[in-house]
């Protein structure tokens, strides 16, 4: 039950992760012509497991130098309270690129990261991309690792600040080794992967 708890706290699109899977199983349980089909969504699940993720540094022509390697849960960090990703900084206008292959769940303009698209990735990780100054993509469009899916800015809670991509990834399912009992929110550290790891 903490468990379940501590997933419904994370993100809205962790919510929805779990809200469809638990959906999909009840209606194959209480079905019983259904029934025979209950293990196929969990061999989906599998089969997202083993997908590989070779990431590329979602920004064009940015290195390692591009961002703080230490921005990556640093506290305080405003209404967020802690930075649950990195900032990517590069000239507005940029072009922002897909760090993996994957498939565009949501795109979004307002709140805290502006303009801002939501990829879901192999291992069922979604790289979320804010800020953005412009959306070059659409929902359920497929995409190629290094596709254009937007330009970077400082839209959002960005306004006034240098122009940069905010990119994060989570994940719906837990990595209990990365709890922090010594971090603020270190907790919530099990649903988010630090991109610079990745990305060097």
């Amino acid at each position: 039950m903490l468990f379940l708890y501590s997933v419904l706290m994370i993100t809205n699109t962790t919510r929805r992760f779990w809200y469809a899977l638990l959906m999909s199983m009840a209606f194959l349980v209480r079905n019983r012509s259904m029934r025979k089909w209950f293990w196929v969504p969990l061999v989906v699940i599998g089969i997202g497991f083993l997908l590989p993720q070779h990431l590329i540094i979602p920004v064009k022509d940015a290195t390692t130098k591009s961002w703080d390697e230490k921005s990556f849960w640093a506290y305080p960090w405003g209404t967020s309270i802690t930075h649950k990703g990195i900032d990517i900084f590069a000239e507005k206008g940029t072009d922002v690129i897909a760090s993996t292959n994957g498939i565009v769940v949501y795109t979004y303009e307002g709140g805290k990261g502006g303009r801002s698209v939501m990829v879901l990735g192999p291992k069922w990780r979604f790289h979320y991309y804010a800020h953005m100054d412009e959306i070059r993509t659409f929902v359920f469009k497929p995409l190629k690792r290094g596709t254009v899916i937007g330009t970077v800015g400082d839209t959002g809670n960005a306004k006034g600040k240098p122009p940069h991509l905010h990119y994060a990834i989570t994940s719906p399912f837990p990595y209990p080794n990365l709890y922090d009992d010594n971090s603020v929110q270190g907790w919530k550290r099990m649903f988010h992967l630090n991109p610079d790891i990745w990305l060097r």
